[in-house]
């Protein structure tokens, strides 16, 4: 499986392919592949910051069970991130009704560093956004969007910086060791079918127990399920518990090269599908 720089230029080599070629997609994945190529076209300006740990405290941090990557710890350049948010910006917001003034207050956001400064540090620390938007008449959807767009480049960059000294033995829980945050994808690994999740903020992968619900925690059979498409390369994981859901893929019947963060956004039907049979994303959903 391709990572890092590797990966990323093959997702870019895929979708100049698909823009020579003509295709189109609808609105939603068209919206989600951009954020992609402004992603990976970031990467390289920001480049991969030095751990601001050594190994031996990473593992000590795990082992207490505590996250690796506070906020400040995090080595932001601020005017590539309003840049990289004004963009956002023209992709998430262009076509959407009252699009002039939302873009209007989001650009007039990023255009005050030290609030944007304070809506990136209350988005990384969990704390919701939605004062700061109804005080600044900016919709919280957009404004996470926006941020989490911004964000997303520096904060994968700080997961390959540090994703070699995480001992994976000493990490089985629900939320990232980097960031905190919550998987939206999981892999089965080629070599033995170990389940690994992927962090939906910073991509951060992780080794997890194949009976648990990676949400709520429950290792009840009973509750626990998974459904398949022909072929066996897609999984839909499900737990009665939360009724959270995730995506994953099983590499083991994958017969060409899977390129993940490009799986993430075109595995929408399997999204419908788990919203149609009652169940929700569980990243949205955990706390």
């Amino acid at each position: 499986m391709l990572k890092g720089r590797d990966r990323d230029r093959a997702i870019i080599q895929r979708l100049d392919d698909w823009e020579k070629s003509g295709a189109r997609f609808p609105g939603p994945i068209d919206q989600q592949l951009r954020l992609l190529r402004l992603y990976i076209e970031a990467q390289p300006r920001i480049g991969t910051p030095k751990p601001h740990l050594a190994r031996d405290a990473v593992s000590a941090l795990l082992m207490q069970g505590k996250t690796i990557l506070a906020f400040d710890d995090l080595k932001l350049d601020w005017s590539l991130l309003e840049e990289l948010f004004r963009a956002s910006i023209r992709i998430v917001v262009v076509e959407l009704p009252g699009s002039h003034e939302n873009s209007q207050r989001l650009n007039q956001l990023a255009a005050n560093t030290p609030l944007l400064r304070q809506v990136a540090r209350d988005y990384y620390n969990g704390t919701p956004l939605s004062s700061t938007a109804t005080e600044h008449c900016i919709d919280t959807t957009l404004m996470e969007a926006c941020t989490s767009a911004a964000l997303a480049p520096f904060l994968a960059a700080h997961s390959e910086a540090l994703s070699e000294l995480v001992a994976q033995e000493l990490w089985r829980r629900k939320a990232c060791p980097l960031c905190a945050s919550a998987a939206d994808l999981a892999f089965l690994e080629k070599e033995q079918g170990a389940r690994w999740l992927i962090c939906s903020r910073c991509s951060m992968e992780w080794l997890f127990q194949r009976i648990q619900c990676p949400y709520c925690g429950t290792q009840k059979h009973e509750s626990l399920a998974y459904r398949t498409n022909s072929q066996g390369l897609y999984r839909l994981y499900t737990c009665e518990e939360c009724h959270g859901y995730i995506k994953a893929i099983d590499l083991r019947k994958a017969g060409t090269e899977v390129l993940l963060p490009l799986e993430r956004i075109l595995t929408v039907d399997m999204d419908r599908q788990a919203k149609e049979a009652g169940y929700r994303p569980g990243h949205k959903t955990v706390s």
